[in-house]
C-alpha cells in the first residue's frame, strides 16, 4: 500500500510541475529577402553588420542593419530596386531652413523624431514626427525648407 501512495504522490507531483512549466515557442526563423534584394542591399552597403529583414510591403522589403556605426534602415523593392535609406537624426541636425519652416508653419508644435531619408525619387528629405497636446504629424522637408508631398 505504502508503494502505491508514494507512485501517485510522485506522479501527481510530476504533474504539478509540469503544468506549472510554460510551454517554451519555437524560435523564429530569421526571414531572409530574395536574392535579387540581397544582392543588391550587399552591393549597396558592403560590411554591413546586425541584418535584420523585414517585409514593408508584398513589393517591398526592409532591411535594418548597422553601417559605420550607424543603425540604418533602408527598403528595396522584390526584384531588387532600392527605394529609400532612413536614419534618425537629432532634430538639433536639422538644417537651419528645415528647422526655421518647421517653427514657422507648426508654432507651438514639438519635434519628438526627427530622420534624414535619402530616396531616388525626392533625394535628401528630413522627416519630423510632431506633435501639439494630443495631435500628432508627420512632416517632410527638402533641405531648403520646402515641404515634400509624399
Amino acid at each position: 500500500m505504502k508503494k502505491v501512495i508514494n507512485i501517485l504522490f510522485v506522479t501527481c507531483f510530476a504533474s504539478a510541475v509540469t503544468a506549472q512549466t510554460p510551454a517554451v515557442p519555437p524560435a523564429k526563423k530569421p526571414l531572409l529577402a530574395p536574392a535579387p534584394v540581397e544582392k543588391a542591399f550587399e552591393q549597396k552597403f558592403p560590411n554591413a553588420t546586425n541584418l535584420h529583414w523585414g517585409k514593408e510591403s508584398l513589393k517591398e522589403w526592409e532591411a535594418e542593419f548597422v553601417f559605420k556605426g550607424e543603425n540604418i534602415s533602408a527598403n528595396f523593392t522584390s526584384d531588387g530596386k532600392w527605394v529609400e535609406t532612413e536614419k534618425e537624426i537629432k532634430a538639433s541636425e536639422f538644417p537651419k531652413a528645415v528647422a526655421e519652416a518647421i517653427q514657422k508653419q507648426y508654432p507651438g508644435w514639438i519635434i519628438t523624431e526627427a530622420d534624414i531619408t535619402q530616396t531616388e525619387k525626392n533625394g535628401t528629405i528630413y522627416e519630423a514626427a510632431i506633435k501639439n497636446g494630443k495631435l500628432k504629424k508627420g512632416v517632410a522637408f527638402k533641405e531648403d525648407g520646402i515641404p515634400v508631398k509624399e
